[in-house]
């Protein structure tokens, strides 16, 4: 600083290249952590040393720009800091432009959100970086509305590219905003099909709220874009990073001594919360007799001990059915008591059920809510799963044949595939005696909320099986003893299974599970997963592994997330319910083609849930081939 003062030249290439060696060997953090700050206090009045802090960065070789750069990034403690800190670099270094708008952007997800601020408040502080805020946030547009950008890359990266999406229309300025506007809209609609397309609800719910931002935005005075969705943190953090927060916008903290003058000279503030009181306006006397003529004197009648008027549900099935589809459906009361007490009137009534049990089934699939009876699903789906397991082969012919019939919604498709799998859950598992603290994780179960994520439940599903094959040898808690009844599911396993896997691959005219209606695909794969879980020990388990495993290697290359997680719990379902010595008999061609399928998707698939079945899946297979090599032959 002396030098430059005294009009004297001066280098500090030599500091550059140490401090570019430095951070690219891994000391990024130690060296940084001292001079970032340093840096910052010594230009915040200097106008010398904001140009030697340019220098040194400029200098820097451009094969160890990109560690500098980040750590510089990563380090400042606000985008003021950081302009002062590097300057016009991204303007006048190409290596530091790629880095800064497009490998930190588009090709890394794993930065902080403060990081993203700061880079993209970098940017947005200059008139000449400007311009490349604009090109970046039409550059992450175009990944964000890309369908196949939305298939191929994982739910991380998607929620990254949102926040910096978000984080660049704060700092848009009315003019600009102007400039693109047409440019948002077209975006903003490609963007909101590609996501909502999505069967992974975190995709959707991004889809939502940054479509909403961009409406937000670009329709100041007219109406905007709203969804209708649950708000979560990750939703609320999104939504926050639309409004922009000024770099100093805290309260500047005083002297102890300033603050006491301070605090004694503000008014005192009253600490109850009674408003204080004004002097009441004179009232002409015709208000004051108009208010006298009103109704709040009027005594109310008391009505505490009305009782409400109940309506008696039916007694018999066949009235159930009639109340349901009959000239008696139009009184509401009269229906609501039948949907409630239905279940209980089946289960109570199995011989009465089994005479009408397909002909029930039908109206349930088909019934719709008339009125705004509560749980109003969950009631039809109770009794459908008791007309099921009341009487399975009939009633599960007649639901897998209308799963691939024309004329359903999907709704009514996913329905079907609940019920199999709620009914086959309750036949396959015997029921526990005695209460302990483990009796509810005895039995698996399925999320049957639309579109939800299975993965988590095929983790515990999975977990628990391995753990019950897991020797121990402490003493531990006592194990709920299970009576000895008959597995009920096992000679009507395949009625459940093979109808559901038989005609996946051909197109109807309103049903395509391999084009556009892979959500139902995803529920269909997952039933099958379940289903193969559910018939260890039976008969055709080995019929079922063979024909599931010849399903998932056709589907095994689709392009959705939530089908390939389907299809490696199916892998991990054949592998725990299959016995051993059949699966080596009469599948291992194909489960050494399957292994070298799992490995591929172990180090490749962009979906981390993915990634880890297909782990899971591998480390079965090596478990398997260790438990025969032991036993004897």
């Amino acid at each position: 600083v002396c030098f430059i003062q005294g009009g004297l030249d001066c280098s500090i290439s030599f500091v550059s290249h140490v401090l570019g060696k430095v951070c690219v060997h891994g000391r990024q953090k130690e060296i940084l952590g001292v001079l970032v700050p340093r840096l910052t206090d010594l230009t915040k009045s200097d106008c010398i040393w904001q140009r030697i802090c340019w220098r040194l960065v400029e200098c820097v070789p451009d094969r160890w720009m990109e560690a500098v750069v980040l750590g510089f990034v990563q380090r400042a403690p606000g985008a003021d800091t950081l302009s002062r800190l590097l300057g016009s670099l991204v303007v006048k270094n190409k290596k530091a432009q790629f880095v800064v708008t497009q490998k930190m952007l588009l090709l890394q997800y794993g930065h902080t959100t403060a990081v993203l601020q700061n880079l993209l408040g970098y940017l947005s502080l200059d008139s000449l970086r400007r311009t490349l805020l604009l090109r970046v946030l039409q550059e992450l547009l175009e990944t964000w509305s890309s369908s196949s950008a939305v298939k191929h890359s994982p739910a991380e990266q998607q929620l990254y590219i949102s926040k910096a999406i978000l984080i660049c229309l704060s700092h848009l300025k009315e003019p600009e905003i102007e400039s693109c506007r047409q440019e948002l809209l077209t975006s903003m609609m490609e963007g909101v099909k590609c996501h909502l397309d999505s069967n992974l609800p975190q995709l959707r719910r991004l889809g939502m709220v940054v479509a909403e931002s961009i409406s937000l935005k670009i329709n100041t005075e007219g109406p905007i874009l709203k969804f209708e969705y649950e708000e979560d943190d990750e939703t609320r953090e999104l939504k926050s990073l639309l409004v922009q927060i000024p770099p100093f916008c805290g309260v500047p903290s005083l002297p102890d001594d300033e603050s006491e003058k301070a605090g004694a000279e503000l008014p005192l503030v009253p600490e109850s919360n009674e408003k204080p009181h004004s002097a009441s306006p004179v009232m002409p006397d015709e208000e004051s007799d108009a208010e006298l003529d009103s109704d709040d004197d009027l005594i109310p009648y008391d009505i505490s001990e009305d009782k409400e008027l109940k309506i008696k549900a039916p007694v018999y099935i066949r009235d159930c059915i009639e109340v349901l589809t009959g000239s008696k459906s139009e009184d509401v009361d009269k229906w609501e008591a039948t949907v409630k007490a239905l279940e209980s009137l089946v289960r109570k009534n199995p011989t009465a059920t089994r005479e009408v049990s397909v002909e029930l089934a039908k109206i349930l699939l088909h019934l719709e809510e008339k009125t705004c009876i509560e749980g109003f699903v969950e009631l039809r789906r109770r009794a459908q799963v008791a007309v099921l397991t009341t009487d399975p082969i009939p009633v599960a012919e007649y639901l897998t044949s209308q799963f691939y019939s024309l004329n359903y919604s999907l709704r009514q498709r996913m329905d079907i595939l609940d019920v199999l799998v709620l009914a086959a859950q309750e036949l396959s598992c015997p029921k526990f005696h005695g209460k302990t603290k483990h009796s509810d994780a005895q039995k698996p179960c399925i999320q049957l909320l639309p579109g939800s994520d299975s993965s988590k439940d095929w983790r515990r599903i999975v977990d628990e099986r391995i753990k019950s094959k897991t020797r121990r040898f402490d003493m531990g808690q006592s194990h709920v003893e299970v009576a000895s009844c008959p597995n009920k599911f096992n000679a009507i396993a395949g009625h459940f299974f093979f109808p559901l896997i038989q005609h996946f691959d051909r197109p109807l005219r309103t049903f395509d599970l391999l084009g556009e209606d892979h959500l139902v695909l995803g529920r269909l794969v997952h039933t099958l997963a379940i289903l193969m879980y559910l018939a260890v020990n039976t008969v055709a388990v080995t019929a079922m592994g063979k024909a599931l495993l010849e399903f998932v290697w056709v589907l095994r290359f689709h392009t959705d997330s939530y089908v390939r997680q389907g299809l490696l719990s199916c892998v991990s379902s054949l592998l725990l319910s299959v016995p051993a010595e059949w699966i080596l008999a009469d599948m291992t061609e194909e489960l050494l083609e399957t292994q070298s399928w799992l490995g591929d998707v172990m180090e490749k698939d962009p979906d981390g849930d993915c990634r880890r079945l297909a782990l899971q899946n591998l480390l079965l297979m090596e478990n398997l081939k260790k438990k025969l090599e032991t036993v004897p032959s």
